[in-house]
């Protein structure tokens, strides 16, 4: 039996194909946060990820082209807001350059001062503990100084579109046979 890829080819010649690859990849979707000599700022992200437990370190990148490169590149903290599969419209408002994108947001003040958004499943409050370049991006990890959880349904991005998490079937007919 012959597999065909839909694509095979080198990343770098073919940028749109390299990202349609990583689109296979399902990741949560987030919005970090900060606020920076009394300015708030807020970006939609999906490069989040778990550094390390022993300390808590989590990391996410932003590009350098993004208009809030400046303010998270001199942010002291900031808070990565996981969206509930509900926050769809969060995500795009985030998602567009703007200014004052708080407006009309419900969000509180967190405990190192970055904004946390309501209706989040999930918030990390975290302190900047480094930051190393990595291509045409910035890579940032966070000492996590409070983590919080809801019982909310996670927002999740896979091929080009917004997604929510469900049990696999197989998960089912597992819990089935251990009753």
């Amino acid at each position: 039996m012959s597999v065909h890829s839909a694509y095979d080819g080198d990343p770098a010649s073919d940028p749109q194909e390299f990202r349609r690859c990583l689109g296979q990849f399902a990741t949560g979707v987030t919005v970090v946060t900060a606020q920076v000599d009394g300015e708030m700022v807020g970006l939609t992200v999906n490069s989040f990820a778990s550094v390390s437990l022993d300390p808590p370190l989590v990391l996410w990148s932003i590009g350098e082209s993004s208009k809030s490169y400046a303010k998270f590149n001199a942010a002291e903290h900031f808070t990565i807001n996981v969206l509930a599969h509900d926050q769809i419209a969060l995500s795009r408002h985030f998602g567009r350059s703007g200014p004052d994108k708080f407006s009309g947001i419900a969000w509180s003040t967190g405990v190192t001062g970055a904004p946390v958004l309501d209706g989040v499943a999930a918030f990390f409050e975290c302190s900047r503990h480094s930051a190393h370049r990595g291509g045409d991006h910035l890579i940032l990890i966070g000492q996590v100084r409070r983590a919080v959880h809801f019982d909310r349904g996670t927002l999740l991005f896979a091929q080009g579109r917004y997604r929510i998490a469900t049990d696999h079937p197989a998960e089912a007919q597992a819990a089935r046979a251990a009753s």
